[in-house]
């Protein structure tokens, strides 16, 4: 048996190519659409994914004032947080996030699905999230990922 055919190659952060992709939230599921840009975001879907190295592609969410939640969540769905001071527990219901900034519900859906760690905060700064379809990043020339339903 040739032992030397069973190496894992590892890349190097160097090596790694990242491109540009824009993802189109309007009517689809938050959660769903979460797991699809953690996916992208970490480089899961490329052949030489390391779980080590930053070497997922930059993301761009449009729409994200017409994501959809299904079941009761825009009524009972609710984030918790401490101030940090005695008494200071504090909670917010995703209605009242998504009217002040749509952008934030997403932002909280994919940071809770990724490492917490240096990587997972440096990974974090590949998405982009814009409430209308409008975007700043047109000079990457970014590709647009059509989605079915989630």
């Amino acid at each position: 048996m040739d032992f030397l055919s069973l190496k894992t190659a590892s890349i190097k952060e160097n090596a790694v190519v990242k491109s540009w992709v824009i993802i189109d939230a309007k009517n689809q599921i938050l959660g769903r659409l979460s797991t699809k840009i953690v996916h992208i975001i970490m480089g899961k879907h490329k052949p030489f994914f390391s779980t080590h190295v930053n070497c997922g592609d930059h993301v761009i969410v449009i729409n994200s004032n017409q994501i959809k939640l299904t079941g009761r969540k825009w009524n009972n769905k609710k984030y918790i947080y401490h101030t940090g001071y005695p008494g200071g527990k504090k909670t917010v219901s995703i209605r009242n996030l998504f009217e002040k900034d749509s952008r934030n519900i997403i932002y909280k859906s994919v940071k809770g699905m990724l490492p917490k760690n240096r990587l997972g905060r440096l990974i974090f700064k590949n998405l982009h999230v814009y409430p209308k379809s409008e975007h700043k990043h047109k000079a990457q020339k970014p590709i647009l990922l059509k989605f079915e339903k989630l």
